[in-house]
C-alpha cells in the first residue's frame, strides 16, 4: 500500500513536509505494470508526470522502422517531465516496463503546483531536467548524424554507380573494339599501297580524330537525316554494315563529301576496309573519352566528400564558405537532378573565416535538404552570400509552399518536425541552431510566406 514513507524515499520528495506528501498521495494515483507492458506510447497526450517507485522502465523513441533506446530508469526516479516542462502536448517517446513496476502518476496541474510551492523540488527537478535534456540531445545528435550520413552515403552510392557502370560498360565495348581493330590494322598493312596512299591514310585518321573532337552535337532530327545520307552513300558503294558505320561518322562530323575524297585517293578495292578501320578507331577514341569523363566524375565526387568532411584537417580551420556550400551541393546532386534549379548569388569578396568546417557543412546539408523537400523536388532554390558588418550572411531560400505561421516559433525546437511519420527526427534544424549559435556564436533565423521561405545564417568573421 502506497504511503507517505514510500514517497519520502524518493530523493526529490525527501525534504517535503508531511502535509505536502499527504496532499500528493491524495492527488496522484498508483499504477502497477507487468514486464513488457507499455506505460505510455509515443504520441500519447503528455498529461501526467511519473515517479517510478519499484522496477525498471525503458524509454524508447521510434524513428521510421527503428526504435532508439534513450534511457532506462531505476527506482525512486521522476520521469516524463521533459515534455511537460517544454510545453509539448504529446510524449515524443514511449515508456515500457522492463520488470514489474510500481508507478505513481501525478496530473500536470499537480506537478506545476508542487513546483511553484516547493523550492527544493523545483531545484532538484530542473537540475535533473538539464542533465536529461543534455543526454537526450547527445544521443539524438548522434542519431541525426548517422541518419544524415546514411542519406548522404545512399546518394553518393547512387552518384558513383552511374559513372562506375558507364566506365565498366565502356571498358567492355573497348575490349571488343580492340579485338576488331588490331587484325584490321594488320590486314591494311598487308595491302599493296603506294607511299602516297599510306601518307594519305595517316593524315586522314588525324583529320577524322580532330573532327570528332570538335564536332557539334546535332539535334535528333538533323542527326537522323544526315545518317540517312551517309548510309545511302555507303550502300551505293557496296560498304557492308552501312547502317552501323553511319552514326559514328555523322557524330564525328564526317559527311559524304569527306567520304568521296577517300574513294578518290584510295580507290574502290580498299574503301571498305579503310572506312571500317576509321569507324572502329573513332569508336575506340570515343570510348576512351567516355571512360575519362566517368573517372573524372568519380574523382570530383571523392574530392567533394573530402572537402565536405574536411578530412585530414584540424576541426577549426580557415575556409571559404563557398567551398563548403559547393561540396554540399555536389553531395546532394542526386536530389537536385529531378527538376530543382539552384541559383547562386555569391559575394566573391567574402573574407575567409575560422570555423568548424565539418559541423558547418552539416548546417548547409540540413537547410538545402529541407529546401529540396519543401519544393518536392520541383522548383527553385537560391543561395546568397554577403557581408554584414562583422558577420557573413548565408541565405538559403526556396519557392515552396512555406511554413505555417503558427509553427514558425517552434521550428528550431528539438524533436519538432513538420515531416510525415518516419521522414524526419525533428533534430536537423535544432542541430543546425546549436552549431550556428552555440558553437560559432552566430545567429540563424527563418522568414516564410507562400512562395518565399528564407533561412538566414550569420557567422562572425572573427570567431
Amino acid at each position: 500500500m502506497l504511503n507517505i514513507d514510500t514517497l519520502r524515499q524518493v530523493p526529490i520528495f525527501a525534504k517535503l513536509p508531511e502535509p505536502r506528501l499527504q496532499w500528493l498521495l491524495e492527488q496522484g494515483q498508483e499504477v502497477w505494470l507487468q514486464p513488457g507492458e507499455i506505460h505510455r506510447h509515443q504520441g500519447d497526450r503528455a498529461d501526467h508526470v511519473f515517479v517510478l517507485l519499484e522496477g525498471q522502465v525503458r524509454i524508447t523513441k521510434k524513428v521510421g522502422n527503428e526504435e532508439i533506446l534513450l534511457a532506462t530508469y531505476e527506482p525512486k526516479t521522476l520521469y516524463g517531465e521533459l515534455p511537460v516542462l517544454m510545453g509539448q502536448e504529446f510524449f515524443w517517446a514511449s515508456g515500457s516496463a522492463v520488470t514489474r513496476c510500481q508507478i505513481f502518476e501525478l496530473p500536470n496541474q499537480v506537478f506545476w503546483e508542487m513546483l511553484s510551492s516547493c523550492t527544493c523540488v523545483m531545484t532538484a527537478i530542473l537540475r535533473t531536467m538539464a542533465e536529461r535534456l543534455q543526454e537526450v540531445q547527445t544521443i539524438s545528435q548522434h542519431r541525426e548524424r548517422m541518419v544524415a550520413l546514411g542519406t548522404l552515403a545512399a546518394g553518393l552510392a547512387h552518384e558513383l554507380n552511374n559513372p562506375a557502370s558507364a566506365s565498366r560498360r565502356a571498358v567492355g565495348q573497348l575490349r571488343q573494339t580492340v579485338q576488331v581493330l588490331q587484325p584490321l590494322t594488320i590486314k591494311l598493312n598487308q595491302q599493296e599501297m603506294t607511299c602516297a596512299q599510306k601518307a594519305f591514310l595517316a593524315e586522314l585518321l588525324e583529320d577524322a580524330i580532330a573532327r570528332a573532337k570538335t564536332a557539334v552535337q546535332l539535334d535528333p532530327l538533323t542527326q537522323s537525316d544526315r545518317e540517312d545520307e551517309v548510309t545511302q552513300w555507303l550502300e551505293i558503294h557496296n560498304i557492308a554494315n552501312a547502317w552501323k558505320l553511319s552514326p559514328t561518322f555523322v557524330s564525328a562530323g564526317i559527311d559524304t563529301q569527306w567520304l568521296e575524297n577517300i574513294k578518290q585517293n584510295i580507290g574502290g578495292l580498299l574503301l571498305s576496309n579503310v572506312l571500317t578501320w576509321i569507324e572502329v578507331t573513332l569508336q575506340e577514341i570515343g570510348l576512351l573519352e567516355e571512360i575519362d569523363h566517368c573517372t573524372a566524375r568519380i574523382s570530383t565526387l571523392v574530392e567533394a566528400v573530402k572537402d565536405y568532411s574536411y578530412m585530414d584537417r584540424a576541426p577549426l580551420q580557415e575556409i571559404d564558405l563557398h567551398d563548403g556550400i559547393e561540396s554540399t551541393l555536389t553531395i546532394l546532386s542526386h536530389k537536385l537532378k529531378q527538376g530543382v534549379v539552384v541559383t547562386r548569388e555569391y559575394d566573391c569578396e567574402l573574407p575567409r573565416i575560422n570555423v568548424y568546417g565539418r559541423d558547418l557543412n552539416q548546417v548547409w546539408t540540413n537547410l538545402i535538404d529541407n529546401a529540396i523537400d519543401a519544393i518536392n523536388g520541383q522548383g527553385q532554390i537560391w543561395i546568397r552570400t554577403s557581408c554584414e558588418s562583422d558577420f557573413l550572411l548565408v541565405e538559403i531560400a526556396d519557392n515552396g509552399s512555406g511554413i505555417p505561421l503558427e509553427i514558425l516559433p517552434h521550428i528550431f525546437e528539438p524533436f519538432f518536425t513538420t515531416k510525415g511519420v518516419g521522414k524526419g527526427t525533428g533534430l536537423g534544424l535544432h542541430i543546425a541552431y546549436r552549431i550556428v549559435v552555440a558553437q560559432h556564436h552566430g545567429d540563424i533565423r527563418v522568414f516564410s510566406q507562400p512562395g518565399d521561405t528564407r533561412f538566414q545564417v550569420r557567422l562572425p568573421i572573427s570567431l
